[in-house]
C-alpha cells in the first residue's frame, strides 16, 4: 500500500494529471490488499471459531479495524471519484479548478464518520489517510497471520503426537503397563490430558502460543510457542524407552532367572563351605577369633520366587525393575559370601604358611648335610608337633617355626637371623 506526497502549493495541470494517476495506482493496491485480506484463509477460520482470552479480545479489535478500513477506503474512493469529476469539467482546468483539486489531493479535504476515537467524524489528507490505512492493515494482517500460524502449526503435531500416544498406550497395555500400576502408565495418563487441554486451548486461543519476533516490523513476524508441545513430546519418548526396557525384560526374562538362580547358588555353597571350614578351624586352630557366617539369603530367595511368579502372569512392569534389585543384590551376595569364606579359613591358610616354611627349610638343611644335627631335629620336632596337632596354637607354633629357621640360619650362613632365615626360605621357595 502506497503513501501520497506531501501538500504544497497550488498544483498545475501536470500535477493534478501526475497525482491522480498515482492515487489511481494507490486505490487499486489498496482494494486488491483489502479484497486479498478479505479472503484470507486465517480470517475466514477467525470468523467460524469459539475463541476465548487473548485472541477474543484482539479478534474482537481486529474486526472493528477491518470494518474501518473499508470504511476509510470508501472515503478514500469518493474522494478519487471527486478530483476525477473535477478534472473531467474541462481538457484545460480553470485556475478555481486547480486550487480545488489541490485542497482535494493535498489539503485535510475528506471527513470519515466514526473512526474509533470516540468522535462523530475524523478529517484526513488522502497522504494521512493511506498512512492510517497502512496502519490499521498492517496490525489487522499481522493478528490474522499469526493466528493462522499457529493454526497450520501446531493442531497437526499435536495430532501426530496424539497417534503415537495412542500406539504406545496400546503396546504398554499389551505389556502390563497401566495407570495406577506402573508409573509410565500414568505418565502416559497424564500426557493424554495434557495433550488434549493443549489441543483446545490451541484452537480457541491461539494467540496464546504466539511468540512475535524481537526488532521484527513484518506483519506475523514470529513463531508459534511449542513449549508445551515439547514437554510432552520428550515425556512420552521417556515413557518409550521405558516400555522399551520392559519388552526387552519380557523377552530375556527367563535367561536372566537362570543366571540369578546360578548366582544365588553358588552364594548359598560358598556359605555352607564356609560353615564347614568354620567348624574346621574351631577345632584345629586354638585362642583364634573365628568371624560368625550368616545364613543363606532367604529374602533374595522369597523375591527370586516372586520373579518367577510375574513372569508366569506375565507382569512384565512389575518383573523389570524386580529383575534389576535382585540381579545387584544377588552379586553383593556373593561376593559377601567369598569374603566370608576367605575371613574364616585365614587361620587354616596361616597354620599351611607355617607347614610349608617348615618344611622347605627342612629340605633346605637336608641339602647341606644337617638333617641330623641334634639342635635342628629338636626344634623341627617340636615346631611339627604343634602343626600338626589340634587344636594348634598359631602363635606359639610361629615361634617355633622362627626358631627352627635361626638355628638353621646359623648353621648355614655363621649367625644369620631369623629374618635372614624367611628370607632364604622366599628364595628356596620361589
Amino acid at each position: 500500500m502506497g503513501v501520497t506526497d506531501p501538500a504544497g502549493p497550488v498544483m498545475d495541470r501536470d500535477e493534478v494529471d501526475r497525482a491522480l494517476a498515482r492515487l489511481g495506482q494507490e486505490h487499486e493496491a489498496i482494494e486488491t490488499s483489502l479484497l486479498a485480506l478479505q479472503d484470507h484463509a486465517g480470517r475466514r477460520l477467525l470468523e467460524g471459531a469459539e475463541l476465548t482470552g487473548v485472541t477474543q479480545e484482539r479478534w474482537q479489535a481486529t474486526e472493528a479495524q477491518i470494518t474501518q478500513l473499508w470504511t476509510y477506503f470508501d472515503a478514500y474512493t469518493a474522494a478519487l471519484r471527486g478530483a476525477r469529476e473535477i478534472r473531467a469539467r474541462r481538457r484545460w482546468s480553470s485556475r478555481e479548478d486547480l486550487a480545488e483539486l489541490t485542497e482535494l489531493l493535498r489539503g485535510a479535504s475528506v471527513t470519515v464518520p466514526g473512526g474509533g476515537t470516540g468522535r462523530l467524524s475524523e478529517t484526513f489528507s488522502l497522504s494521512a489517510l493511506v498512512d492510517r490505512m497502512n496502519e490499521l492493515y498492517a496490525t489487522s494482517l499481522d493478528m490474522i497471520v499469526a493466528a493462522d500460524a499457529v493454526w497450520s502449526a501446531l493442531p497437526a503435531r499435536i495430532d501426530l503426537l496424539a497417534a503415537e500416544l495412542q500406539r504406545t498406550r496400546s503396546l504398554a497395555h499389551s505389556v502390563g503397563v497401566r495407570p495406577g500400576e506402573h508409573p509410565a502408565g500414568d505418565d502416559l495418563e497424564r500426557i493424554t490430558r495434557t495433550l488434549a487441554k493443549l489441543r483446545e486451548d490451541v484452537v480457541r486461543d491461539p494467540l496464546a502460543f504466539w511468540v512475535p519476533a524481537e526488532g521484527s516490523s513484518a506483519p506475523g513476524g514470529g513463531r508459534p510457542d511449542t513449549t508445551v508441545y515439547d514437554r510432552q513430546a520428550r515425556a512420552l519418548e521417556d515413557v518409550r524407552r521405558e516400555i522399551d526396557a520392559v519388552l526387552t525384560v519380557r523377552q530375556d526374562a527367563e535367561a536372566r532367572l537362570i543366571r540369578l538362580r546360578d548366582v544365588l547358588s553358588r552364594a548359598d555353597r560358598t556359605l555352607a563351605e564356609a560353615r564347614t571350614a568354620r567348624g574346621e578351624v574351631l577345632a584345629k586352630i586354638a585362642a583364634t577369633e573365628v568371624p560368625v557366617v550368616s545364613g543363606p539369603p532367604t529374602a533374595l530367595q522369597e523375591q527370586l520366587a516372586t520373579a518367577a511368579e510375574y513372569r508366569r502372569q506375565a507382569q512384565w512392569h512389575r518383573l523389570s525393575p524386580l529383575l534389576e534389585s535382585l540381579e545387584e543384590k544377588a552379586e553383593d551376595e556373593l561376593l559377601r559370601a567369598r569374603e566370608s569364606l576367605t575371613a574364616v579359613t585365614a587361620p587354616l591358610a596361616v597354620r599351611a604358611e607355617l607347614r610349608g616354611r617348615l618344611d622347605a627349610y627342612k629340605a633346605k638343611v637336608a641339602r647341606h648335610g644337617l638333617a641330623e644335627d641334634p639342635l635342628l631335629v629338636e626344634r623341627y620336632d617340636a615346631a611339627r608337633r604343634m602343626l600338626w596337632s589340634a587344636p594348634c596354637d598359631l602363635r606359639v607354633a610361629e615361634q617355633a617355626v622362627l626358631r627352627y629357621q635361626q638355628a638353621a640360619a646359623e648353621l648355614l650362613g655363621g649367625g644369620g637371623t631369623a629374618e635372614d632365615g624367611q628370607g632364604d626360605h622366599r628364595g628356596d621357595a620361589s
